[in-house]
């Protein structure tokens, strides 16, 4: 393969406390890797602005304009990660052979962008950045997320073991990805069920280089939600069979009452009464939750909203 063109596309909100590093560093490697001649001298960094309220788009607008392969993409509001990702990625699809996904934070490992390409130069569609271990996370987000994983793998998502949204994608699949109109996007889900090759880079997460975590427990919660409901109907077919052993349970109680009354064995009582009803009722609710869950992504889906719109762009 001819030297590629790479583009290298993170996603910011609210990151003017590390921009300045992340830039300079994204900076740094694709002069070395078009110094090397592994990349095209076209091969660039878009650092794409998702609404953010502090400097992150005067920061870009200064780096696009101080530095040589550093471009920027200002999104007329905020519309959250997954779609600010998705508007740089389809933005620059057709601006290179292949582009790499990485957040802004400078925890994922940038001294793997080069051995990404050397694979996909290979021919290789699809390189997933995994992290090998997770030093720097708490007891607390280490195990929630090893939970989300088994939970995944349980309702037969398919995703990869231990990656975020570290990736470099080939021009045939974004043109593939560029074909998917759900609103309700779970990147990490949809790459890997366009396809096409893949393989994986391993590398130990880092410690955040500045700033503070943009996914706080809430939000890790809803994404992980918006994940399974976006994948799989277990959580509908779990409804199902919550019905069925709850009426199991019934049969069993109704030939424990007929039993106790033709042994003369009835013990008057309101406690037998009211906990079946809180039960049921409880299970009911619950089960109504999770209908009204698919519905609402259903309500969503079909108004075919845009995802986002693009305020600017500076080269």
């Amino acid at each position: 393969m001819q030297k590629p063109i790479i583009g290298i596309i993170s996603p910011c909100y609210n990151e003017e406390l590390v921009l300045n590093e992340t830039t300079v560093q994204i900076n740094t490697i694709i002069s070395d890797l078009i110094s090397r001649n592994i990349v095209s001298e076209k091969s660039f960094a878009v650092f794409v602005d998702d609404g953010s309220k502090d400097k992150t788009w005067e920061l870009i607008e200064e780096k696009a304009a101080g530095l040589l392969h550093v471009k920027g993409l200002k999104l007329a509001g905020n519309v959250g990660h997954q779609n600010a990702l998705l508007a740089g990625l389809m933005a620059f699809k057709d601006e290179a052979d292949a582009l790499i996904s990485i957040d802004a934070d400078l925890q994922d490992d940038v001294r793997v962008i080069e051995e990404m390409i050397l694979k996909f130069k290979l021919g290789v569609d699809v390189v997933y950045g995994v992290r090998k271990e997770r030093p720097t996370d708490t007891f607390f987000k280490k195990n929630t997320a090893l939970l989300f994983y088994n939970l995944m793998k349980i309702m037969k998502v398919n995703i990869v073991y231990n990656h975020a949204d570290y990736r470099l994608c080939s021009k045939r699949v974004l043109n593939s990805l560029s074909e998917f109109g759900e609103v309700n996007l779970f990147l990490r889900g949809i790459i890997p069920t366009i396809g096409f090759t893949k393989e994986n880079v391993y590398y130990d997460r880092l410690e955040r280089f500045a700033g503070e975590s943009k996914y706080p427990l809430r939000k890790m919660l809803t994404f992980a939600w918006n994940g399974i409901t976006s994948f799989s109907n277990y959580p509908l077919r779990l409804v199902t069979i919550i019905g069925f052993v709850i009426f199991f349970f019934c049969l069993l109680m109704s030939g424990y009452a007929l039993f106790s009354l033709y042994r003369h064995n009835v013990v008057p009582g309101w406690l037998s009464t009211v906990l079946p009803m809180y039960f049921l009722g409880g299970v009911q609710l619950f089960c109504f939750g999770i209908l009204g869950e698919y519905i609402g992504k259903i309500y969503l889906e079909v108004k075919k909203r845009p995802r986002y719109f693009i305020d600017k762009r500076v080269d």
